[in-house]
């Protein structure tokens, strides 16, 4: 798989970065270092995720607990970003290769400005041969903005690149049947199709005790990288040389072949980047007209408004037992949208005094799921 893929991002999990949480293993960077040279020696094109950065600032600080308070971790990423970055500007630069340190949060991905910024950014950087090394802007992220994982983060990025693939390093094998710190009886899966949604109860489920960080968001991480078309593994960093020897083709880990359709740019903006800030629920008729049909939704197919959102902004829409099935922009408010819906489309002037657009949501401006 990789020896064909030319651009790959590969993330790096906290374990494997640090010794425990107590800062840098500078051992185990001079070791990613290494073996990602030996990919560019390969003529691969490489951007790499890595967390560490609150560990490190911890211990720069003296701190031997991890703060609850969102400023003190923001103060600790502030100072241990400074810390990671060097560390791998000096790894790097044993085999002549330049890194650069880009920082985002959800905010930088969600405006669609931001958005093809960062994919120029990127761009630039791979194609002057550099490495960039990415990760969440702890510094400024809070609980509203924040992607929440690196995984996430990781198949964000790769579908802002339109890479070949995405490679999720962790300290686990790769997904299994079940847990398989519970079952011994669980089942290392070698080859799976992204996507399918029998994976994600197989990892965990929502509210499990390995869901955050754990391989849950690793399935949806391979799922989000897939509808640009990438492939993923999620394979032990533990492994000797793995990047290498996946590199070569060999098999470690689970593979997630990207079996769904590929969405063009601006429909993985909409699916993946942008925050949802309220929800449409559609009758039968209007389900069928936005996924048989390829129709653009219209008030008189909603049955109920739910949140507080303004024209613009990306609604979910859900059919009417609660699945979502679409996302998009909508052309009117929340309080707009109560008032016209199960209306026809010829009455929204008469209703709100004006018409912007005949439709709630433009079929260019929707994403179905």
């Amino acid at each position: 798989m990789l020896s064909q893929a030319r651009r790959i991002v590969i993330k790096v999990g906290s374990s494997l970065v640090t010794n425990q949480g107590q800062g840098l293993d500078h051992a185990a960077l001079a070791h990613w270092a290494a073996q990602i040279a030996a990919l560019k020696q390969m003529d691969k094109e490489i951007v790499l995720v890595s967390s560490g950065a609150i560990a490190e600032g911890m211990q720069r600080l003296g701190w031997d607990t991890r703060p609850t308070a969102l400023y003190e971790l923001q103060a600790a990423a502030a100072v241990g970003q400074m810390g990671l970055a060097q560390a791998y500007a000096s790894g790097f630069s044993q085999y002549g290769l330049q890194t650069a340190q880009v920082l985002l949060t959800h905010e930088d991905l969600s405006n669609r400005k931001r958005y093809l910024n960062a994919r120029s950014t990127l761009t630039a950087l791979l194609k002057l041969n550099i490495i960039p090394i990415i990760n969440e802007n702890d510094t400024v992220a809070t609980d509203e903005i924040r992607f929440g994982d690196n995984d996430t983060l990781a198949a964000l990025v790769t579908n802002l690149i339109e890479a070949d693939a995405l490679v999720i390093l962790t300290d686990q094998a790769g997904l299994y049947t079940s847990d398989p710190r519970k079952d011994p009886a669980a089942k290392l899966l070698p080859e799976v199709h992204a996507g399918d949604p029998a994976l994600e109860k197989m990892a965990g489920g929502v509210g499990s005790a390995i869901s955050r960080g754990g391989m849950q968001t690793k399935v949806i991480a391979a799922k989000r990288a897939a509808r640009s078309g990438a492939d993923t593994i999620v394979a032990s960093g533990h492994e000797e040389n793995i990047l290498v020897r996946l590199s070569n083709d060999e098999s470690i880990g689970t593979r997630f072949l990207a079996k769904v359709p590929v969405l063009a740019a601006r429909k993985q903006w909409l699916a993946d980047y942008l925050q949802v800030k309220g929800y449409v629920t559609l009758d039968r008729g209007a389900v069928k007209a936005l996924t048989a049909d390829g129709k653009s939704l219209l008030p008189i197919g909603v049955v109920g408004v739910d949140g507080e959102f303004e024209r613009g902004e990306t609604v979910s829409c859900l059919d009417e037992e609660g699945r979502e099935i679409a996302r998009g922009l909508i052309n009117y408010s929340a309080i707009e949208t109560q008032k016209i819906l199960r209306r026809a489309s010829t009455e929204i002037e008469a209703i709100l005094g004006y018409v912007d657009e005949p439709e709630l949501i433009h079929r260019n401006n929707l994403v179905l799921l």
